[in-house]
């Protein structure tokens, strides 16, 4: 055997979050905590977990494909873009790589943006000891740090209680960290984002910023695909 067996119950719990699925690529729901690919914690990544998946539901003797080109940070919710063949791969990687992919996410903060809607551009320096990035202004006459890359995003105000504000983002460069990035550099961090500001965690060690949606032209059959992952923070925005 290539691959562990998977239970019945995790079987069950991945086949409910597969969000799309065609003999080329593979959309899923990814939680909070669980890795898109192998990196030294350690921790077995989605890409592994959904080729032993792939292979117990379609009783495939060899290797599976699952390649990623996607990724969404640990912490980091929703969406999440696999390709089951090489020429797929190839395709969404120039696709993510020349900007050819919508891609939107919803974010709590405890604080409202000013304006409610609005454009950020920002230059990013990641620091690799801390594995965070900080946020530089772009501002003409600004001091750019050598390393630095432009940031760029739009944002808007969707919902709001008396604790949080429900902000969409529409993500217009993928640089590191760049959406918690750019909202703490306004003074708005992601509930429960310490690294980045906020006051305090959430109790199962999550942020509140999800990957809702991505929009792209399908990298084989050339149609337009749209692909949502849910979620649901009403009980949140309700305090």
């Amino acid at each position: 055997m290539i691959y562990r067996s998977l239970s019945e119950s995790e079987f069950k719990d991945i086949s409910s979050r597969i969000l799309y699925e065609d003999n080329h690529i593979l959309a899923f729901n990814k939680r909070s905590g669980e890795i898109v690919q192998g990196d030294k914690s350690g921790d077995e990544p989605l890409s592994e977990t959904l080729k032993a998946f792939v292979a117990q539901r379609d009783s495939k003797p060899g290797r599976v494909f699952m390649g990623v080109p996607h990724r969404l940070d640990r912490p980091v919710s929703g969406v999440t873009l696999f390709a089951k063949t090489s020429k797929a791969l190839e395709r969404l990687n120039t696709l993510f790589r020349e900007g050819d992919v919508e891609k939107y996410y919803w974010a709590l903060t405890a604080r409202s943006p000013e304006p409610l809607e609005g454009e950020l551009i920002h230059f990013l320096k990641k620091n690799e000891k801390q594995n965070r990035s900080y946020a530089h202004s772009a501002d003409a006459g600004a001091k750019i740090p050598e390393g630095a890359k432009e940031a760029h995003l739009r944002y808007k105000t969707l919902e709001k209680s008396e604790r949080y504000w429900l902000i969409e983002v529409e993500l217009l460069t993928g640089r590191h960290h760049q959406i918690r990035c750019q909202l703490s550099a306004i003074g708005c961090p992601i509930k429960g984002d310490l690294k980045y500001g906020a006051p305090r965690s959430n109790k199962d060690g999550s942020i509140s910023l999800h990957a809702r949606s991505l929009s792209l032209t399908h990298p084989v059959r050339k149609e337009p695909l749209t692909i949502e992952a849910p979620v649901d923070w009403s009980p949140i925005l309700k305090r």
